[in-house]
């Protein structure tokens, strides 16, 4: 008797192999699922690997999409208003790449929140103390996000006055301006940045250097040769703005 084989097989969301081939003598029930003939041992499939970046990137995936869509938004809108593409903010709102610190502006501007506002959201205990204690943020938690070159964790957790971040890189492109309406303070810890002010100027800041600039100031920072820089960032609360979904 002939058996067909079956037909087209099914996709697996890339070009993933289907698992191994059956054993002579073997009729394949399903795809992937042989079924075992007498004596013949069953073979086990692998489920295709998950394309989730990590837990994190996941959950502020998850939250940019919470919040788009309850601000009316679809992909494309969002897309419009940020000036990224929409198959890259797709695959970002399903935890399958991770943004920019540029990127993750442009949408927190867009959306009506802060980049810290959604960083946070990759941290399951970022809910933070409500009664007032004193909160310990050991070394290895705090919301975090990679990328090229560098990675940025939240120092603080919970609803405060003020936001502090630790910030390391390694960039020598200055990249896209950042824009935004809080005062903004930086301290370097080591290595050196060049800090680019737009109509302020540039200035190199090495370790034990800081700087304050306002609410509204154009600027950008790299690190002068390619040598990694450690700073931390500390970020104005918004006051006007309500960061939290009704």
């Amino acid at each position: 008797m002939n058996v067909k084989s079956p037909a087209n097989p099914a996709r697996s969301g890339g070009s993933e192999a289907l698992g191994e081939p059956a054993p002579s003598g073997v009729v394949p029930e399903v795809l992937g699922e042989p079924a075992p003939s007498a004596g013949a041992p069953s073979l086990h499939v692998e489920p295709a690997p998950s394309r989730v970046v990590d837990e994190q990137a996941e959950r502020i995936g998850s939250r940019i999409r919470q919040m788009r869509r309850s601000r009316g938004l679809t992909l494309v809108q969002l897309a419009e208003r940020t000036g990224l593409s929409h198959p890259f903010l797709s695959q970002l709102e399903r935890g399958h790449t991770r943004p920019s610190m540029v990127s993750l502006d442009r949408i927190a501007a867009a959306l009506g929140t802060t980049q810290v506002q959604l960083l946070a959201a990759g941290d399951p205990a970022q809910g933070g103390v409500t009664d007032g204690a004193p909160d310990v943020l050991r070394a290895g938690e705090g919301a975090r996000s990679e990328f090229p070159n560098g990675e940025v964790r939240l120092l603080a957790r919970g609803q405060l006055a003020f936001d502090p971040i630790e910030w390391r890189g390694a960039n020598t492109d200055l990249g896209d301006y950042f824009r935004h309406p809080e005062d903004e303070f930086i301290y370097v810890i080591s290595g050196s940045i060049l800090l680019d002010l737009d109509r302020e100027g540039t200035v190199r800041l090495d370790p034990g250097d800081s700087v304050y600039y306002r609410g509204g100031t154009s600027h950008r920072w790299c690190s002068p040769d390619g040598s990694p820089y450690h700073l931390v960032v500390v970020k104005q609360k918004p006051e006007a703005t309500s960061l939290e979904d009704e």
